[in-house]
């Protein structure tokens, strides 16, 4: 019986010919991600560990990039214990504020990332790396800071299930929602600690930065990890961002085993809509349109990359937002937020009447930037829409992509975005 990309990828760092489904493994890792909102925590144990120094300061990355800039003392007390840490470790890949942004977008960004590699995360959405061919997790501070001491990690190897979408997207369809029709079709846990294995020609054609997408939200259906096979978009990126060093692309056999595997045809997908309370309640975008908002926020580690400002930017041109509702923009990184300036993006934005932010995941998390007030209804290119996420328990949060929320922030309602042009 053959292997999947998972499997072989973890075998490749646990020193085996082959794993299988259920074994537990020690793996050495290629890279550990640590940020400002869990990382001091993880400092904390690792120091009660009598760790003393990371394993290798050039196999770690600590970034400043969910209260940034800090938004009150709390903020900056708690930042300041990754800064002094990065400092006396000699983090060589350290990003404040100015320099980073949003590590899922970030580390891919700075040819951080590259096939064949295991990858762990102090965030849940660090599986957004499987899209390049990685084996990538989130995990919880102590065994962060056990990687940080140790160069390795121990898992349940997952049972890999294939999701598979033929056909050809229709226009304003995107990766985003692929996505959320998957998380639509199998629930929240429905790929609970499953490898989840995306092919088939629809997620093929999906340019680099779609594919993050979908790996970004596989956590939202309980997933242990994303993967997609490398390809020539892959190659592309990776040549793009500087990625020299020899890495490895491990396809899956045609014998491999998988717990299930799930076909659909994209050709009908239209822009989808996932409404309160949960990322799995989805829904047509022409369900939906009428519901009036008080925000629009587009941005995050999901959709904020330069492609999904392009798309905003596309419908925005010319027009003004809504009177009385409030479009919050975010780059995901710096550079992005550059090249949105230098592309004329950012004049597009504020011209519309949108406030353009730093880099941060902010509004994502209910943290600053965007916060919400009790009863107030935000359209939300994020990944997750639970009870208080961005901010007041009784705040409501519909999830979409860049498209829908342009074309609504114009109409101060959800809007079809076919509509629009």
């Amino acid at each position: 019986m053959g292997s999947t990309v998972t499997e072989k990828i973890i075998a490749a760092h646990c020193g085996r010919d082959e794993v299988k489904p259920g074994q537990l493994i020690n793996a050495s890792v290629d890279l550990v991600m640590i940020s400002d909102i869990l990382g001091p925590l993880t400092i904390k144990i690792w120091e009660r560990m009598g760790a003393q120094r990371v394993f290798d300061p050039a196999r770690v990355a600590a970034v400043h990039s969910h209260i940034a800039p800090n938004a009150d003392i709390r903020s900056a007390e708690q930042s300041l214990i990754l800064r002094r840490w990065a400092r006396e470790q000699e983090i060589v890949h350290y990003f404040p504020e100015g320099s980073g942004g949003i590590e899922h977008v970030l580390l891919p960004e700075q040819g951080l990332i590259a096939p064949g590699e295991l990858i762990v995360g102090g965030d849940s959405h660090s599986c957004t790396y499987g899209a390049f061919g990685t084996f990538a997790t989130g995990m919880g501070s102590t065994d962060i800071a056990a990687a940080l001491a140790l160069g390795e990690t121990w898992l349940r190897v997952p049972e890999t299930m294939k999701f598979e979408f033929t056909g050809t997207l229709q226009p304003m369809v995107t990766g985003k929602d692929l996505i959320l029709f998957l998380i639509g079709q199998i629930g929240l846990d429905g790929a609970r600690y499953k490898a989840m294995e995306f092919t088939g020609e629809a997620m093929q054609s999906l340019p680099m930065e779609d594919r993050m997408t979908v790996t970004n939200m596989v956590i939202e259906a309980g997933g242990k990890n994303g993967v997609f096979e490398v390809d020539a978009t892959t190659e592309a990126y990776l040549q793009a961002h500087g990625v020299t060093r020899p890495w490895k692309a491990y396809d899956s056999d045609p014998d491999a085993s998988y717990e299930r595997v799930y076909r659909w045809d994209a050709s009908e997908l239209e822009p989808l809509v996932a409404k309160p309370f949960l990322p799995s309640n989805v829904v047509p975008v022409t369900e939906v349109t009428g519901v009036k908002l008080d925000q629009v926020f587009i941005g995050s580690c999901t959709n904020g990359k330069i492609g999904d400002l392009r798309q905003a930017a596309q419908l925005l041109a010319g027009k003004k937002v809504a009177k009385h509702t409030r479009v919050i923009i975010t780059p995901a990184t710096q550079q992005i937020y550059l090249q949105a300036v230098r592309e004329g993006l950012v004049e597009t934005f504020l011209s519309a009447g949108a406030t353009v932010t730093p880099p941060t995941c902010g509004a994502c998390a209910g943290l600053h930037l965007g916060v919400l007030s009790a009863k107030e209804v935000c359209l939300s290119t994020t990944n997750r829409n639970f009870r208080g996420r961005m901010g007041h328990v009784e705040s409501l949060v519909y999830l979409t992509n860049p498209y829908v929320a342009a074309a609504s922030a114009l109409t101060g309602e959800i809007t079809d975005p076919r509509q629009i042009v």
